[in-house]
């Protein structure tokens, strides 16, 4: 991707959207980095100077719309990265819908909004749209179900969205990470009942490696799903 460019990153506070915020801000980039609320933006702007931000609740997607319309969001972006995340364990024996509808709306439903939004600044730009998804999107576990099952839609959002947009230029990404060193996979290994050791995992700035190869990928190809694992 020539020149300054302008992505939307949504988790950029910690763990891969906060790799792939740094380095797309080391190299001069224009950064629009997603808030949930008033303080996580002041907390973005002032770790990634020049930032801007958008804010929004991503576990409230249906106040999404009325949450930009009274913002202003850049009027071309040439990459959306959906990199935000929750996930909550459980047997589906013991899943209330409390938990799934908390998972579905910040893993799924909330990004196939914040793409429906953006849209027609991505077809202008030409964009890339790029769907930090997980293993857990291609398999579900004992206990992973919820997670999974948003993840597993992610992948049909994305595979979709991939059709429906080639005429327009836009390119679509889905990364599937394996566990990766992080705040998620420390909560993840308290869920388990594990020892957390970061070394064992994969290092964020790894996947935002694979993440930029994908981006900065010449026009005449494209990534269209990039799995990542472990490497020890």
């Amino acid at each position: 991707m020539a020149g300054m460019a302008t992505h939307v990153i949504t988790g950029a506070g910690s763990g891969i959207g906060a790799a792939v915020a740094r380095r797309l801000h080391a190299r001069g980039d224009d950064l629009v980095l997603h808030a949930r609320d008033a303080g996580r933006a002041k907390e973005l702007a002032a770790a990634f100077p020049g930032a801007r931000t958008l804010v929004g609740d991503l576990a409230d997607p249906d106040k999404l719309s009325w949450a930009l319309s009274h913002q202003s969001p850049p009027d071309r972006v040439d990459s959306l990265l959906h990199i935000a995340g929750v996930v909550d364990l459980g047997p589906v024996g013991e899943l209330t819908p409390k938990t799934w509808r908390h998972q579905l709306n910040v893993n799924l439903i909330a990004p196939a909004e914040l793409t429906r939004l953006l849209l027609p600044q991505l077809r202008a730009a030409q964009g890339h749209v790029i769907f930090v998804n997980s293993g857990s999107g291609l398999a579900a576990h004992a206990e992973w179900a919820a997670y999974a099952a948003s993840k597993h839609g992610l992948k049909a959002l994305a595979d979709s969205l991939r059709h429906e947009e080639h005429g327009n230029g836009v390119r679509v990404t889905s990364v599937y990470p394996g566990r990766t060193a992080s705040p998620m996979q420390a909560k993840v290994h308290q869920q388990e009942g594990k020892e957390y050791d970061a070394s064992r995992w994969i290092d964020p700035e790894s996947v935002a490696t694979a993440i930029l190869m994908a981006l900065d990928l010449p026009r005449d190809a494209e990534v269209n799903d990039l799995t990542v694992r472990p490497g020890r």
